[in-house]
């Protein structure tokens, strides 16, 4: 039995990204759900993966994993371009979906997705992980009480060092781009303050810079927002950058909060915040968001407990991104085809 108490999870994992082994692998061994199956173009790489990791077989194809039926829920971390459309074939088979961010190449295809998690009947939710953690929670708790004051202004930077040039994130029909992989995080981080600034932001200006040797793919790419209570709001994201920063500062009327790194708050669990009464540092553990995560969603898979996040949530957040790119100058991400 999982940590819940309930039927554990019974999981397949479409490809071998290494990724999978802290947003996926760990957390099911801590929280005592199965991994199933997992798929990979490479039968060996993924034959390698299960040995590695303890997943219980290789199935021999995406399709044929989505098909069994002992999987119940698919966990796609593939390349952005592939997100769209191995959810939309998970979500056919009845399968629960936790999908890698962002949930789709663009809002058309989120819109898709939703539709399919609503006719499936099935959860769906978009793997924004750092909303579990209890760094971000408290940044919500610290606005909620009034201890900062009303919203004035919120900073979400989440910078990376580059890529090799051979890496999917680097390429346009694999839906990539600093946005994509990187710029969603600021971007939703800044939507999830809508509670306390008189409702959703809406994007005023975006730049961005391309990526030398990749038409079309952005390097970087910073977005200005206004939120309806007039609190104003900067989401920056980039993909070559030197060296990594994932801070979040949310200003108020009576003070501020700084979290530096609230996208892997385990690797640095602090909250600076600075008032008329002067600065402290709170810590907020550093067990793993994606722990948190996975816990919250076998909660809404096998006890309907409520999440913060769905397809709805799914679809504005990439209407946002799409928006960000006109602005900039740059296309949406195009569909990949399978």
């Amino acid at each position: 039995m999982s940590d819940q108490g309930r039927e554990p999870l019974r999981i397949g994992v479409l490809g071998a990204a290494r990724i999978t082994e802290r947003s996926l692998i760990d957390p099911a061994r801590a929280t005592g759900h199965r991994l199933v199956a997992v798929a990979a173009r490479d039968r060996a790489r993924a034959e390698a993966f299960a040995a590695g990791h303890g997943v219980e077989r290789v199935a021999s194809s995406y399709a044929d994993l989505i098909a069994d039926p002992e999987v119940d829920v698919v966990y796609n971390p593939l390349a952005n371009g592939l997100h769209g459309p191995w959810n939309l074939a998970a979500l056919a088979a009845g399968k629960h979906v936790l999908s890698e961010k962002p949930s789709a190449s663009n809002a058309a295809e989120a819109a898709d997705v939703r539709q399919a998690a609503e006719k499936s009947g099935t959860v769906f939710m978009e793997a924004f992980h750092y909303l579990f953690h209890p760094v971000t929670r408290r940044l919500h708790e610290l606005l909620a009480s009034g201890e900062l004051g009303d919203l004035r202004h919120v900073e979400a930077v989440v910078a990376i060092a580059a890529p090799p040039d051979t890496d999917p994130r680097w390429s346009l029909p694999l839906a990539g781009g600093a946005l994509m992989d990187l710029g969603c995080y600021s971007l939703h981080a800044l939507r999830m303050l809508a509670p306390w600034a008189g409702g959703a932001p809406r994007l005023t200006a975006a730049r961005a810079g391309e990526r030398a040797g990749a038409p079309g793919v952005d390097e970087w790419l910073d977005a200005d927002l206004e939120y309806p209570g007039g609190a104003t709001g900067s989401a920056r994201c980039h993909m070559a950058h030197d060296g990594l920063d994932m801070s979040i500062r949310i200003v108020g009327s009576r003070g501020e909060a700084t979290a530096p790194n609230f996208v892997l708050p385990q690797l640095d669990d602090r909250i600076v915040i600075r008032t008329a009464q002067g600065e402290r540092t709170e810590r907020l553990g550093t067990r793993s968001s994606y722990t948190y995560q996975l816990e919250a969603f076998a909660a809404r898979v096998r006890g309907g407990a409520p999440l913060p996040l769905d397809a709805d949530d799914a679809v504005t957040t990439m209407e946002l991104i799409d928006a960000c790119y006109r602005d900039a100058g740059y296309e949406p991400r195009p569909r990949t085809r399978i």
